[in-house]
Parts: C-alpha cells; sequence; structure tokens
C-alpha cells in the first residue's frame, strides 16, 4: 500500500513539457515493464482477504496514469497544432487563383447571341434520345447507308435507345410541337463512337440551326451563314459552299472559310488548304417536313449545323481539339479575359 502512495506522487510531480518526457512517462508507469505492472504481478503474494482492495487501488491508479497520460499528450499537440497555424499579419497576403470560363462556352455564347440577333431562339432538349428523333424523322430509313455515317453509342435496342449523334434531334422536337414560321438554333452535346486525334474526339458540341417559313430559298442560307461568319470570325472572311450529302437536306453543301490561322497559306489545321470546313447546310427535305407533320407544299426552310470544338480552334488559334478535354487549369486560364 505504501509502493502505491509513492507512485501516486511520482505520477502527480511528473513534469511533461515535451514528447520525450511523454515517452518517459509512459515507459514509467503504462508499459509492460512499468512500475505500476510490476505491482500487478506482485497480487499473488498478498494475503488472500487482502488483494481484491489492493487489485482495485492498483487498477484505479493506472487509470489515473492513463488519463494524465493522454491529457498531456493533447496539451502538446493543440500547442504544435496551434503554433503551425498562428497567423503572422507582417507576412504577404497568399493570392486566391480565379476560375475561368470554358473556352467552348466561351464560343457557344458567342454564336448563340450572333444568331439570337437576327431572331433565332435557343432551345434545349436530352443527350439520350430514341430512333425516331434521331434517325427516322430525319429521312434515315430502315437499313439505309446514310445510318453508317456516324458511329453511334446505343444505349438499348428494340426501340432504339442511343446518346444523340447530333442536335437535329432538337430541330425534330420543335417541328413536331410547332407550325411555322420556326427560326430556332440547337446547342448541345453530341456524342459520336470515333477516334480521338488532334482533329476530332468522341464527345463534342454542335449547334445547329432551323428555319422555316414560306418563301425560304438557297439564297436565304447563304447571306445567313455569310453574315455569320463575318461577326465570328472578322470581316475579311470568306467562305465557299461546296455540294455535299446529308439524308435530311436537298439541295446540300459544306461550308468552309478562309483560315484565319495561316491567312490561306496553308497549315496542319486547314490540311495546306488555306479553307476550314465548319458547317454543313442545305434545304430541309420535303419528306422530314411531313414526318413531323407540316405541310411541304406551303413551307419551305434550311438548316446548318457547326461544330462549336472546331470554332473554338479557329477563334483561338488552337492546333488540337484535345486540348478543350484536359481539364488543365493553366490552359483554361487564358480565356479568362476573354470570358469579360
Amino acid at each position: 500500500m505504501k509502493t502505491i502512495e509513492e507512485i501516486r506522487g511520482e505520477i502527480e510531480q511528473f513534469k511533461i513539457d515535451n514528447n520525450e518526457a511523454l515517452e518517459n512517462f509512459r515507459l514509467q508507469f503504462l508499459s509492460k515493464k512499468s512500475d505500476l505492472q510490476t505491482l500487478l504481478s506482485e497480487i499473488k503474494n498478498i494475503p488472500a482477504e487482502e488483494r481484491k482492495s489492493f487489485g482495485q487501488k492498483v487498477n484505479v491508479l493506472k487509470q489515473q496514469a492513463q488519463s494524465f497520460f493522454d491529457e498531456q499528450k493533447k496539451r502538446l499537440e493543440d500547442s504544435v497544432s496551434y503554433s503551425r497555424g498562428t497567423i503572422d499579419v507582417t507576412c504577404p497576403a497568399t493570392a486566391m487563383e480565379i476560375g475561368a470560363r470554358h473556352p467552348i462556352s466561351i464560343v457557344m455564347d458567342e454564336v448563340c447571341t450572333i444568331f439570337e440577333k437576327i431572331g433565332f431562339t435557343a432551345v434545349t432538349g436530352p443527350d439520350i434520345e430514341d430512333d425516331w428523333h434521331i434517325f427516322t424523322a430525319l429521312n434515315f430509313p430502315e437499313e439505309h447507308p446514310a445510318r453508317d455515317m456516324q458511329d453511334t453509342f446505343f444505349i438499348d435496342q428494340n426501340p432504339d435507345i442511343a446518346l444523340r449523334t447530333h442536335t437535329s434531334t432538337l430541330q425534330v422536337r420543335t417541328m413536331e410541337r410547332h407550325q411555322p414560321p420556326i427560326r430556332v438554333i440547337c446547342p448541345g452535346r453530341v456524342f459520336r463512337n470515333e477516334a480521338i486525334t488532334s482533329r476530332a474526339h468522341c464527345i463534342f458540341h454542335q449547334l445547329e440551326g432551323l428555319y422555316i417559313d414560306q418563301n425560304v430559298s438557297f439564297a436565304d442560307m447563304k447571306q445567313t451563314l455569310m453574315f455569320f461568319a463575318k461577326k465570328m470570325f472578322g470581316e475579311n472572311t470568306r467562305i465557299r459552299l461546296r455540294p455535299s450529302y446529308f439524308p435530311f437536306t436537298e439541295t446540300s453543301a459544306e461550308m468552309d472559310v478562309s483560315c484565319n490561322i495561316c491567312g490561306g497559306k496553308g497549315c496542319a489545321l486547314c490540311k495546306h488548304t488555306g479553307w476550314v470546313e465548319i458547317l454543313g447546310c442545305g434545304m430541309v427535305d420535303p419528306n422530314v417536313l411531313e414526318n413531323c407533320g407540316i405541310d411541304s407544299n406551303k413551307y419551305t426552310g434550311f438548316a446548318f449545323g457547326l461544330g462549336i470544338e472546331r470554332m473554338t480552334m479557329l477563334k483561338y488559334k488552337t492546333n488540337d481539339i484535345r486540348l478543350y478535354f484536359e481539364n488543365d487549369v493553366r490552359f483554361i486560364q487564358q480565356f479568362a479575359s476573354s470570358a469579360l
């Protein structure tokens, strides 16, 4: 009993100022070879009638030692944490990094604004569509080879459900719900199962336009697209229309703009031709109008679709589409001033 009181006094008088002293305390009072453990090992030599009382007092002392150890350990940890977190008001402030809008979003908004100035209204819709809206309503018959022009990510079959391969699906939905005059643009993200290169990606963004009314002509489409090209790339921009084929337009064309990266001299982006293809266009096929419940004998219209990534590469003179999908903050921050 005398030894218990002596150890209690040692615990109460033990000074812990650092981690080394804390470890010494643990070794002396809480380890397997500590004084308290030695006392417990002597319990077999205590008279039977005194063992219970002796054991209880040793256990109480051990709990006191453990509590004292835990308190001192927390005190030391708190003091270290506080010293590390103390603010020195004389130090220079840490600069806060300001985020920036993604260049794809900047260009998408700019393109939308140009067309909205001449009466187009933006519409949106789902990324996942059915066969009717992706293919059939747009004059893609069953087993038609034109379906092979677009490598599709199918989600389900019978009926076919897939990630949309173009935002023309929004044109179909608009024509199903509204009668002409219709003048809409359809911005959004699309998906195609393509190899990723410096000029192509399996995920990209499109903006498609649709204008349907009485007496709409190919000349109306040409002047609309000329207005857009000059507003987007500058008044000196030239365009050219080349014959092409799309199942949902007849007559169809591809539109190129003069390359503003090389000034028409030839570079990797324009394949050394001086021209860059930016969109497809054409007069809406009468079958498409009839599929969507619009009288093709009364109304005509034109449609166009452009890739936002290609537009962004031209605007900011970048030569690799993959840069827009790598999430490198250093790259994105270069466009902060463009969003103002």
